[in-house]
């Protein structure tokens, strides 16, 4: 089973800054890591091929220094590695990184004349948080799609899903090719050996840009980025601790709803 697993360098959260004037993530100089939904999704990808057998073959779509997150991703056993990278991709919302992704993926089946099987991404990125490239992915490629994957096992010629939901866990069968959307599931990303990581840097991971793809610019990056940030702003916040106990006064019970009652009052302007 060949498998096509999309994975994002994202900054820590902490270290978050904003472009004033882009109003996109600055990312360049700052410390980053394998967005963490990723990670399942790869090891789910590598539980599969030694299952199956096939190959596991990792996208990432962001600036050169995105590199590192897929050096690591070889190390643990990923068989390729490919960036998308250029100016031309630089800004892009969920719409036109899920185009651009897809094209990606095309020119990589041409290029290793392969098919996927099997498409996996995170649920959603710690940074953007949008839970929306999979499945818009799963649009441009016209593949089924199921989300919030817990577990799978691959039946035949499809694949038996755990899928978490608000309610509980459903179980349903899904045709192959397809795209999965992993969540958190049993098995963390496992960790690389010495002799994985001296073998990983060996490998190339090559870059694709716009020429390597066939693309329609329009649609990819900013220009082709039907949503814009117009404005961000950094919320500061400010704590206060009241202590209350029983006293003459009231139950502490009694003095939280007054407290509580004074907070609402003046937050309305009363």
């Amino acid at each position: 089973m060949n498998c096509l697993v999309c994975v994002k360098q994202v900054p820590d959260t902490d270290k978050i800054t904003i472009d004033p004037v882009r109003h996109t993530l600055i990312r360049e100089g700052v410390s980053s890591i394998l967005n963490p939904y990723d990670g399942y999704a790869l090891e789910t990808a590598l539980r599969l091929k030694e299952q199956c057998g096939g190959a596991v073959i990792v996208l990432s779509m962001g600036p050169p220094q995105a590199k590192e997150v897929l050096e690591k991703c070889l190390a643990v056993g990923a068989d390729g590695a490919y960036l998308v990278s250029g100016k031309a991709f630089g800004g892009a919302d969920t719409l036109a990184t899920s185009y651009t992704l897809s094209a990606a993926a095309a020119a990589l089946s041409r290029r290793l004349s392969l098919s996927f099987d099997l498409i996996l991404c995170g649920k959603q990125a710690m940074d953007g948080d949008t839970a929306q490239v999979g499945p818009s992915l799963a649009q441009q490629m016209q593949l089924p799609q199921v989300t919030n994957v817990r577990e799978l096992q691959p039946d035949g010629e499809s694949l038996l899903i755990h899928r978490q939901t608000t309610q509980g866990e459903e179980v349903l069968r899904c045709a192959l090719p397809a795209l999965v959307t992993v969540s958190a599931t049993p098995y963390a990303l496992r960790m690389p050996t010495v002799r994985g990581k001296l073998q990983a840097r060996k490998k190339e991971i090559p870059i694709l840009d716009e020429t390597c793809m066939d693309v329609d610019l329009d649609r990819c990056g900013l220009r082709g980025s039907p949503t814009r940030v117009i404005q961000t702003a950094t919320k500061s916040v400010q704590g206060c601790c009241t202590w209350l106990s029983d006293s003459p006064q009231g139950s502490a019970a009694q003095q939280l709803a007054q407290l509580l009652t004074r907070l609402g009052a003046a937050e309305k302007g009363v």
